[in-house]
């Protein structure tokens, strides 16, 4: 039996009243006759887009940047630390007049006795870290006493990074004497350590083990494993031994094969 498609099929005057009745997106802008002006059910007219619309404020798009910048500060922190540390493990000497035995040596004696910085007291451990902020964060306070607020709010995300950068700066040696501490740790430590906001003992290990050429980030050790999986160091190391003929890690060889 033959069925009448013609009797079946809506109108293209049916179809268009649909389309508006059930708020097509392609006719946002067009009002529906078939609905109340005063009262429409889609559009920016409408109470509910309206109140959803007030809820994203500009201090709401704020707050985004603002909880992910603490995060970006402990990166760039963590990979500063792990330059540094890099640094000294890898290249110079003890040798070197000025930073030989001042700056290289406890690299040199931590790699050979890595549980010395346990028995370091608080200002052989953090000392020098708090002396490399002081100048900074002077600066920055001189600014803040100095400066109008228009001038300070012009440069204040720089200083909320100074900030954070020199807090973290501060806490790194303390964070990795607590990396080598195995007995008598605060439970708080030990919670932070565990949910590897800090940086873990497991994971610190991993650069103890002989030639000590990863795992080098020691804030809170995000980086490590990043910069392991694109080879960062290596590469490095091939072309400063490629440009200067210096091996990686020599002086550092030289300290751990003296046993007698």
């Amino acid at each position: 039996m033959a069925l009448s498609v013609s009797s079946s099929s809506p109108s293209n005057h049916n179809l268009s009243e649909q389309t508006l009745v059930s708020g097509d997106s392609g006719s946002n802008c067009v009002p529906s006759r078939l609905e109340d002006n005063n009262n429409p059910r889609w559009g920016p007219a409408h109470k509910g887009a309206q109140e959803l619309a007030q809820l994203y404020t500009k201090d709401h798009r704020q707050k985004i940047p603002r909880n992910l910048f603490g995060s970006y500060c402990c990166c760039i922190d963590d990979f500063s630390s792990g330059l540094l540390h890099w640094a000294a493990d890898t290249w110079g000497s003890v040798d070197l007049p000025v930073i030989g035995k001042n700056f290289i040596r406890p690299f040199r004696e931590h790699h050979i006795d890595p549980t010395a910085i346990t028995r370091h007291d608080f200002i052989e451990t953090n000392g020098d870290n708090f002396m490399v902020i002081i100048l900074p964060l002077g600066v920055m306070a001189s600014r803040f006493s100095t400066c109008s607020n228009d001038q300070i709010a012009h440069s204040y995300a720089w200083y909320w990074y100074l900030f954070l950068f020199s807090v973290f700066v501060c806490v790194t040696n303390q964070i990795h004497k607590w990396s080598h501490m195995y007995t008598g740790l605060p439970k708080w430590v030990q919670c932070l350590q565990d949910c590897h906001i800090i940086l873990p003992r497991k994971h610190h290990r991993k650069h103890h083990v002989s030639p000590h050429e990863t795992f080098f980030c020691i804030t809170t050790g995000w980086l490590n494993r990043p910069l392991e999986i694109v080879k960062f160091w290596k590469i490095l190391e091939y072309l400063i031994e490629s440009a200067t003929g210096q091996k990686p890690r020599a002086d550092d060889f030289k300290w751990a094969e003296k046993r007698n």
